[in-house]
């Protein structure tokens, strides 16, 4: 948990650089494929993913050491020819785990936020799940057990195999020579986040594209079939949390309203998108039906609102490094404050995006999610040891959330006169 969290300190920033210098070399271009709204939200989904996984909300169904005690066939050490088949063996169970997102329901919950951004750009690589706290993946490990490839090895070569699918999520980039028959592309990817119906689940690799080749699902990005992004069931919210859990929803209530009891059972394991019959006629869904006419979800927002969510997203960042980065002093003082420090994030992050949203409940979280910070002030008198780096840090933070509160009152009374109209829309 530690030593992730301070990999993801050098991590974070070196992501964000990328993802606004991409957004300038669109500009400068001509072709600004980052819509700020939508980066913002993609942002903020990577944080929560992050977040997750480093206060350790997850469960193992079936440990890589158990495979390893039980199914090991030799006992190799920690070579580079290891390190190279570890790698290896992550990308082609990231694979199967990545096609088994795609075609069941169930696991499709895990996954959605991922295809969520209507956009494809850097940004949209971060939109990470919180949903799958069950982590399946080590079933997929057997080559690697059976092989007996270290525990180690894995932990040290998994980030690595992660953050290597950073890069082509780009519209930047064409097409890459012979690099197209081994390794994924920004072109292989373009088509594997497209809803075209030619590209639809599709190139399903992670880091080397011959799995799909190998295993029938591999697709060419055809010049004459741009591809068009998002999923056929539009999410129209930035809100990453709601994201997460908007499928499993459904799911939850098409298994309650169907009168069909073999699919109130049945129907997680069904291929992705099933509904039961009765519910789907009684309560339908919006679709895409014609990928190349429909209207990208969009809020309207001012230069001043812009200008408040990047703040927030800057201070946002900051109170996750401060978490990443004191994750052993933090544990000291209270070893639930992990737990609620996370909580925190979660709670700014769904007030942020609710305002995004132009929901007017977002008040209502930002003024959860700053009472919850000035309760660890007041609790401890300190933030969470801030004061051992700068005295007067608890003074700025609890005049920081009370700012917040007003400022985040402020847009959400002007956007609500916007929207009924009493005042002229701005921006």
């Amino acid at each position: 948990m530690e030593a992730y969290g301070k990999i993801l300190l050098i991590a974070m920033p070196a992501f964000l650089l990328l993802v606004l210098f991409e957004k300038w070399y669109g500009w400068r271009k001509g072709k600004d494929t980052v819509r700020t709204m939508d980066m913002i939200s993609s942002l903020t989904s990577g944080v929560t993913n992050v977040t997750k996984d480093v206060v350790g909300i997850y469960l193992l169904v079936l440990a890589y050491p158990f495979f390893l005690r039980n199914l090991a066939i030799t006992e190799i050490s920690s070579t580079i020819a290891v390190y190279i088949i570890a790698f290896v063996a992550l990308d082609f169970a990231g694979y199967w785990v990545h096609r088994l997102q795609h075609v069941t329901n169930f696991f499709w919950n895990g996954h959605i936020v991922h295809h969520s951004s209507e956009d494809f750009n850097l940004a949209c690589a971060l939109r990470q799940s919180i949903s799958a706290i069950v982590k399946t993946f080590a079933i997929f490990l057997f080559p690697a057990a059976i092989l007996g490839v270290p525990e180690q090895v894995i932990a040290v070569v998994a980030p690595l195999h992660l953050f290597a699918q950073f890069w082509y999520h780009t519209q930047h980039i064409g097409r890459m020579g012979f690099l197209e028959t081994i390794i994924v592309t920004p072109s292989h990817h373009r088509v594997h986040h497209a809803i075209n119906p030619e590209y639809i689940d599709k190139n399903y690799g992670q880091i080397f594209i011959f799995w799909d080749k190998l295993f029938g699902t591999f697709q060419e990005e055809k010049p004459d079939v741009p591809p068009v992004y998002g999923i056929t069931r539009p999410v129209r919210t930035w809100n990453p949390i709601r994201i997460n859990f908007q499928h499993a929803w459904l799911m939850i209530k098409d298994a309650w309203r169907t009168r069909n009891w073999k699919d109130k059972f049945l129907l997680w394991f069904k291929p992705t998108g099933y509904r039961p019959a009765d519910v789907a006629e009684k309560y339908p869904v919006y679709k895409i039906e014609n990928v190349y006419q429909f209207e990208k979800y969009d809020t309207r927002s001012s230069t001043a609102m812009a200008t408040w969510c990047w703040i927030q997203v800057v201070l946002v960042l900051l109170f996750v490094s401060y978490l990443f980065g004191n994750i052993a002093l933090i544990n000291q003082l209270d070893p639930t404050y992990i737990l609620w420090y996370g909580a925190f994030i979660f709670v700014t992050i769904y007030a942020l995006t609710d305002l995004m949203d132009r929901n007017p409940y977002a008040i209502v979280w930002e003024i959860l999610r700053c009472s919850i910070g000035l309760g660890f002030l007041i609790r401890q008198e300190d933030w969470f040891g801030a004061s051992t780096y700068l005295a007067e840090a608890k003074y700025l933070i609890g005049a920081y959330f009370v700012l917040s509160v007003m400022i985040s009152g402020w847009f959400v009374y002007q956007n609500r006169r916007e929207d009924v109209g009493l005042v002229p829309r701005v921006g």
